[in-house]
């Protein structure tokens, strides 16, 4: 399974993400490695399709299914959960990813 965490310097939510994800992935009794990008650049950003740090995908496909793939950009990212935005992904979504891989 090809894992990869994108992520940008100014943007701190990707550490705790990291965790999370390295658990999911314990959890799932799985040893994967976990492929860190730091995007350094609007033009890295558009060229990796980065839709803000974090971003986490499994074999290619982001790991919030329903987000539309476009506005890249180097900010930081937002994630829906129950109407509410929060800055990193729910290890439940990483979880269910990791489970899909």
């Amino acid at each position: 399974m090809d894992i990869e965490l994108l992520y940008f310097d100014g943007c701190s939510t990707w550490k705790e993400t990291l965790v999370d994800l390295r658990a999911a992935l314990a959890e799932a009794g799985r040893d994967d490695e976990v492929r860190l990008v730091n995007v350094d650049s609007q033009e890295a950003a558009e060229r990796l399709r980065f839709l803000g740090s974090p971003t986490v995908r499994v074999d290619g496909r982001d790991i919030e299914s329903d987000i539309p793939a476009e506005g890249y950009g180097m900010e930081c990212r937002i994630y829906w959960v129950d109407g509410k935005p929060v800055g990193l992904p729910p290890r439940e979504w990483l979880a269910r990813a990791v489970a899909a891989g």
